[in-house]
């Protein structure tokens, strides 16, 4: 059997990630483990391929040769074929062994699509960085048709906060915490909007240095000069000023407001930032 269409691709152990993991979110993915000697998948190929192409470019029917792709096949753990795998995101969200009849497999391939708002949603994620205002009236849509994706929420305080409408970006996770918890990424931004608030507040990183050189010991000055700092993206500079607070006397009222500051400058950088380590270790030093 080979690629019949566009909508058809034969994989190797090479493409799968190329061409599965890495296919576009707002596609399914539909994968066929065959064989030339299996009558039922010489059956079924022809349905999968007639579908594929029905959807124009909704899915990608991808074909996994077990004879030759050995090792691939191995790697699902393939006992029986055919058997057909549906990703999503480069993740594995349904399957389903053995010949079924069209009508079933086009119920089942309706029932894994994406949805309106999920197809809006990935628009709206792959404009955040270059048309924030097309992002954001996307990100609505998607809001308008499913009040209760959260994840869409998520996503316009993002784009919101990357564009300085603080206000709105604050409403909109002040409605997500109303559930009693955030996802680590409205965590995040949770973060960044408070450092970037003060940071406001102080009226920037010039103004907020001159005071806090103004009044050097003026613990207060040192935390709105580095709030600033943090939401200019001079990180660890803000948390040097923090830490050397911390260090000076870390049970002291400005001791803890300098911690809080360089845990939400941690969100701010994210799990894998090696800054967020180095900073995470001497914050430990100076506590205990």
């Amino acid at each position: 059997m080979s690629a019949a269409s566009p909508s058809v691709v034969d994989v190797t152990i090479k493409t799968f990630e190329e061409q599965i993991l890495k296919a576009p979110p707002q596609v399914l993915v539909v994968v066929d483990f065959w064989a030339p000697w299996c009558a039922p998948c010489r059956q079924l190929a022809p349905i999968l391929e007639k579908l594929a192409g029905e959807y124009g470019g909704r899915i990608l029917l991808a074909k996994v040769n077990t004879e030759e792709e050995q090792q691939l096949a191995a790697a699902f753990g393939v006992q029986s074929i055919p058997l057909v795998v549906a990703f999503r995101g480069g993740q594995p969200v349904d399957q389903f062994n053995g010949l079924l009849p069209e009508a079933a497999i086009r119920q089942w391939i309706d029932r894994l699509l994406p949805s309106a708002a999920e197809l809006l949603m990935a628009e709206a994620e792959a404009l955040e960085s270059t048309d924030r205002a097309t992002s954001i009236a996307k990100y609505r849509e998607v809001l308008e048709l499913d009040g209760k994706f959260e994840y869409a929420k998520i996503g316009l305080a993002r784009v919101l906060l990357a564009d300085g409408r603080l206000h709105e970006c604050r409403e909109l996770l002040d409605e997500l915490a109303e559930r009693g918890y955030l996802e680590p990424e409205a965590e995040r931004l949770q973060s960044e909007l408070d450092v970037r608030t003060a940071a406001a507040e102080s009226g920037g990183v010039e103004e907020a240095r001159k005071a806090a050189e103004a009044d050097p010991d003026n613990p207060q000055l040192t935390i709105q000069l580095a709030d600033a700092l943090a939401a200019s993206a001079k990180h660890r500079e803000a948390l040097e000023l923090l830490l050397g607070l911390v260090q000076a006397n870390p049970s002291s009222e400005s001791g803890k407001q300098a911690k809080e500051t360089m845990v939400k400058v941690f969100a701010m950088l994210g799990n894998g930032s090696e800054l967020a380590g180095e900073f995470r270790r001497k914050l430990a030093s100076a506590m205990y």
